[in-house]
């Protein structure tokens, strides 16, 4: 297809491009504001994790004892867990393995060529890999409202007691207010994210710096002899409690997923040059407090703040939490749009809400799905240590796949050598696979969570991308005359044509659409200007005005019409005609009529399908399904459908 034709030199200089950007003024007003948009939209949810990391390292579901030596060991492992897997693993290495400036695991995936002839076997097994992490991803971020702003809320336990019983309420209600201001998209209130996240992690930062001045010996942690000990001194106990460690990295997927939003240099310098000494000094300072009171083991976050401190550092990590949550959430909706686009998931309403950035979108479904989710997880868990038993396997869960799926990336579309490739793949999975196995000790506690959900999700989405193949195959079947013998038989017959355009829906690019044929047999009549109309969601994050219209004249008043798009662009095809006029297709856009194939489907397992219970649960997703007519954008007055039958 053309999309997929752009040479590798084209890749690189749109690449390169976008990379220097950012970098050409410095110290110009543009680069700081990209700067700050990168703290409020990239790092909201791995900023709010110093709140319950430490916390649940110490007291969490497998605490280790609160020793000098203990937490220097802790300290350590946060480190280089932040130096190793989100410093190299993600800005160095994952972050350069972008779609055309996108990222995200269903980048990757699109990266993979999902309909490649080569390998097929083991093309699919990387293919359902990724589906699979991606569905673990969603688990996730269900999981990130609730512990982000619960952990938040939670602060009243230790700045105002007696309010206590009023957490979980009012955990509940923010979490209504958030979900409910979604419709109105994050463009209204994005401007105050990041000057809000500015705040927050220069409090971190400040907050630390005081504890540090208590212990200056923490700082010592950064000897990774400190680790080694820890697990020396611990055994399975202390690698057991490292499924808390692991929380300091959640984020690091949502970054990656972010990528087309500011590009790679913008995100990695904000990084390692604001964020991540933060963090450190955050989680140090607090390392600090512990061996000076292992008391404040509790809520080590909130009592390294002063007394005079305390409310309103909660009502700015209640804010911060809701601003990570955001950001969550929106890229749920995007991940969404891009598994639909990819023929993963069946057709959901879309609604743009903004005019200028088509990433700000509004997916009523997911929306009301995740709010739901959220609020039941809080009264069902409790509390953040409870959700943060279940948060790792998610996450960890999805990295692990990342980055197997990022090795093979690496070698086909980015050219590194097997060595260099396999040293990527080995040094990393073992980190990734090294948590995953003390994540996967919580699972009794509610690890089982993101598993239910991930295998759930999985099984929706497998079923839909080989439902939709065999739908395929099945009208293909049905009658498949070429397009150029119908317009001979239709011309010999002298069938009757009457003014105006006809356009028709097909995914079938020589062959006439089944819709055509019956209208053809039912009327005998035809529209005098026949557009073939078929909409193509190729594997790159976005196709150029200039590459979408592909417009070749048949005889007879016929036009075959391809429109290329984006997996991360929404089709328009009414808005698309209009433009085929630059290519001496003149369309009265009010004369239209749209005319699309509405199939009636009966589930019933044949030879080479699916099982029965497959088939009734890919007819129900078809049947609740968008409507076409909302996908296409096409004016509903104006559209027709003529009904198919079709068993799969």
């Amino acid at each position: 297809m053309t999309a997929n034709n752009n040479g590798t030199q084209g890749r690189d200089a749109e690449k390169e491009a976008l990379d220097r950007a950012p970098v050409a003024q410095p110290h110009s007003r543009t680069s700081r504001v990209i700067a700050i948009a990168v703290l409020g939209v990239v790092y909201g949810d791995i900023g709010t994790s110093p709140i319950y990391a430490l916390r649940e390292t110490f007291g969490g579901k497998n605490p280790v004892p609160v020793t000098p030596d203990n937490v220097l060991g802790v300290l350590s492992l946060i480190f280089w867990t932040l130096i190793l897997v989100i410093s190299l693993k993600y800005m160095i290495f994952v972050l350069r393995a972008d779609n055309r400036g996108e990222g995200g695991t269903f980048a990757l995936i699109a990266l993979l060529n999902p309909d490649s002839s080569e390998d097929r076997l083991g093309r699919r097994a990387l293919i359902l890999l990724g589906i699979l992490g991606a569905s673990m991803l969603y688990g996730g971020a269900m999981i990130t409202p609730a512990i982000s702003v619960l952990s938040a809320v939670e602060g009243l336990q230790v700045a105002a007691p007696h309010l206590d019983r009023y957490v979980i309420p009012i955990t509940a209600g923010i979490l209504v207010a958030l979900f409910a201001v979604q419709r109105n998209g994050t463009a209204r209130v994005g401007a105050i994210f990041g000057p809000l996240t500015m705040v927050w992690f220069a409090v971190l930062a400040a907050m630390g710096v005081s504890g540090i001045l208590q212990e200056p010996q923490v700082l010592m942690a950064i000897d990774p002899r400190y680790a080694i000990e820890y697990f020396a001194n611990n055994g399975m106990v202390g690698y057991f409690a490292i499924y808390a460690i692991f929380l300091v990295t959640t984020g690091g997927e949502a970054l990656y997923a972010d990528l087309g939003h500011f590009g790679r240099i913008p995100i990695s310098k904000v990084w390692f040059m604001f964020v991540l000494p933060s963090l450190l000094l955050n989680y140090f300072g607090q390392g600090a407090l512990l061996i000076a009171d292992p008391v404040g083991i509790t809520h080590p976050f909130y009592h390294l703040a002063p007394a005079w401190g305390l409310l309103p550092l909660v009502f700015l990590a209640t804010a911060a939490t809701c601003i990570a949550s955001q950001a969550v959430i929106t890229g749920a909706f995007s991940m969404t749009r891009q598994a639909m686009q990819l023929g993963m998931l069946p057709g959901l309403t879309v609604q743009q809400t903004s005019a200028d950035a088509r990433g700000q979108i509004y997916m009523p479904a997911v929306n009301w799905f995740l709010m739901i989710a959220a609020i039941a997880l809080v009264l069902t868990f409790q509390s953040s240590g409870n959700l943060a038993a279940a948060y790792g396997v998610a996450v960890n869960s999805t990295m692990a796949i990342t980055t197997v799926l990022a090795f093979n990336v690496l070698r086909e579309s980015r050219g590194w050598q097997l060595p260099a490739a396999v040293a990527f793949l080995i040094g990393f999975l073992i980190i990734d696979l090294g948590f995953l196995g003390a994540n996967l000790v919580t699972i009794p506690s509610g690890g089982w969570l993101p598993l239910l959900i991930g295998g759930l999700l999985f099984t929706v989405m497998t079923t839909w991308r080989r439902g939709a193949e065999l739908l395929v195959q099945q009208i293909a079947s049905v009658d498949p005359t070429n397009i150029k013998t119908f317009i001979g038989q239709i011309t010999g017959e002298e069938i009757i044509r009457v003014p105006g355009t006809a356009v028709f829906i097909t995914g079938r690019l020589d062959q006439t659409p089944p819709a055509l044929q019956q209208l053809t047999r039912s009327t005998g009549v035809l529209h005098e200007r026949i557009i073939l109309t078929t909409v193509v969601i190729e594997p790159v994050a976005k196709i150029e005005p200039a590459e979408r219209i592909e417009l070749t004249q048949l005889d007879a008043g016929f036009y075959r019409l391809v429109l290329r798009y984006g997996f991360m662009q929404g089709p328009n095809v009414p808005s698309d005609l209009a433009n085929c006029a630059e290519q001496g297709l003149d369309i009265d856009l009010d004369r239209v009529r749209y005319f699309i194939g509405n199939v009636d489907l009966l589930a019933g397992r044949k030879l080479h399908g699916m099982v029965a219970w497959r088939d009734r649960l890919f007819v129900r997703m078809a049947t609740n399904s968008r409507d076409a007519t909302a996908y296409y954008r096409i004016p509903i007055g104006q559209a027709m459908k003529v009904g198919l039958q079709l068993g799969i």
